[in-house]
């Protein structure tokens, strides 16, 4: 499960429940069970039609409210979501929004620049969410290239 069968992540919220089985003397063994069970299980995954997930950030901007604008169309150029803006001390705007982690990746630049280094940000983790299909293939795709160029 530590290597997934869409691009070789992690397989998460993933339960398993064995109905049946027989053992032969013979042809039985710990690794035997291992194997089919493994192989089982990989099969079962394809067929339930896995997605891939990515980590959706809560995130909190605290900006001057002359960079409001900007700071938000930034925001959704990066697939965030806006839930809130609230009015702060000193004419300074808090924005509260939900961002996928790896568009926050640079964040810390992009925030300074757009606000004259005056805004500040945090976040944490808040929940998973389905990367979009045309985002998925792209990261399915590199994966795939990536263990051919591996295995070269």
């Amino acid at each position: 499960m530590h290597e997934g069968v869409v691009a070789g992540y992690q397989t998460v919220d993933l339960r398993v429940t064995l109905f049946d089985g027989s053992y032969h003397t013979v042809d039985s063994s710990e690794m035997a069970f291992k194997i089919a069970g493994s192989m089982a299980i990989k099969k079962a995954v394809q067929e339930a039609k896995p997605v891939l997930l990515e980590p959706i950030m809560k995130t909190e901007i605290t900006i001057p409210e002359e960079s409001l604008g900007a700071i938000i169309g930034d925001l959704n150029s990066k697939r965030g979501k806006v839930q809130g803006v609230e009015p702060q001390a000193g004419g300074n705007q808090k924005i509260n929004a939900l961002v996928p982690m790896s568009e926050m990746l640079t964040y810390a630049n992009q925030l300074h620049s757009l606000t004259s280094g005056r805004g500040l940000y945090s976040m944490e983790f808040s929940h998973y969410e389905e990367v979009p299909p045309h985002l998925a293939q792209k990261i399915i795709a590199e994966k795939q290239e990536q263990k051919q160029e591996k295995h070269a």
